[in-house]
């Protein structure tokens, strides 16, 4: 029996879905009864009747789908992948922060672990933070975290003043203008997106700055035929699957997120097999850190 019909066979004994994240191997993107980014795997864990959930991303992403649907066992196939930007906003160093500005509310982007999800107001993705902080009153003080990418390109496209937490996406702070400049000269005819969680002079060079939602909408719906794209390099496997007729060019110093890629077909079928690295949770840390995803969820209807 060859591996994906293993997974197959498993998947319907355990009653099991399959969530992918866009930057997953193709064949884990293949599998996958669901692929999206952070918002649409959200929003398909909240809704998740099934009993057994296997995430395939990184550990937040896992926690978010915990805390979404508690009462599904939640596996994680590989729980050593990790997101270096959601280690930068530690939980005491934000409740300290709460402590000393009472007055200013807290933004969470969903790349944060449960812990500090916690202690925070709100919550965003890349797909509805502008949406999220266009919805505030004007003078509410807000301090943005971790990602002070996204956030800066939030404070330059509302012309809304925010605080912003010292982190990033090491993968999409490398990305520098000169890429975006040579991809140009490269594929001048192409249309070019970045990600959001790109530093804002990188935002500026390009055509588009969209969450990998947002990308894959935007691609589908252009009349363009050549894209260059300023992310990750796995969402490119969903674009052409989806796009057989238009071209996509990765930027030169092909953005590629290891812990992404720690997720693979064998651990898939080996934590199916046993339900082995399941995502566990305290009652409370679940009670309290569902309330900002919530919010982010009632704001981004």
């Amino acid at each position: 029996m060859d591996i994906i019909q293993e997974i197959a066979e498993l998947k319907a004994a355990r009653n099991a879905v399959i969530m992918a994240h866009n930057y997953t191997l193709p064949e884990v993107q293949d599998i996958a009864d669901f692929s999206g980014d952070s918002l649409e795997l959200a929003r398909i864990a909240a809704d998740c009747q099934a009993k057994v959930i296997v995430l395939c991303g990184v550990r937040f992403m896992a926690e978010t789908a915990k805390i979404l649907s508690p009462d599904s066992i939640v596996l994680h196939p590989a729980p050593e992948s990790g997101c270096p930007m959601a280690d930068m906003a530690d939980p005491a160093d934000v409740r300290k922060f709460r402590e000393n500005n009472p007055d200013t509310l807290l933004i969470a982007y969903v790349n944060t672990t449960a812990a500090t999800k916690s202690e925070v107001d709100i919550c965003c993705t890349s797909g509805n933070a502008e949406k999220i902080v266009a919805s505030l009153p004007a003078g509410q003080k807000v301090m943005f975290l971790p990602d002070a990418n996204l956030g800066g390109n939030l404070v330059k496209k509302l012309d809304r003043p925010m605080e912003l937490w010292n982190g990033c996406c090491p993968i999409h702070n490398r990305i520098t203008p000169d890429d975006i400049r040579q991809a140009r000269q490269d594929h001048p005819g192409a249309v070019v997106m970045v990600h959001p969680e790109c530093r804002v002079e990188v935002t500026a060079l390009a055509d588009e700055a969209l969450s990998t939602g947002g990308m894959l909408k935007f691609v589908a719906d252009s009349p363009a035929s050549e894209f260059v794209v300023g992310t990750e390099i796995g969402i490119i496997h969903r674009m052409k699957k989806e796009n057989p007729d238009k071209k996509f060019y990765p930027l030169e110093n092909n953005p590629v997120c290891e812990d992404m890629k720690k997720i693979t077909l064998d651990k898939i079928a080996s934590v199916l097999r046993d339900l082995s690295c399941q995502v566990q949770l305290d009652e409370w840390a679940i009670a309290k850190a569902r309330k900002p995803i919530e919010k982010m969820l009632e704001l981004s209807k």
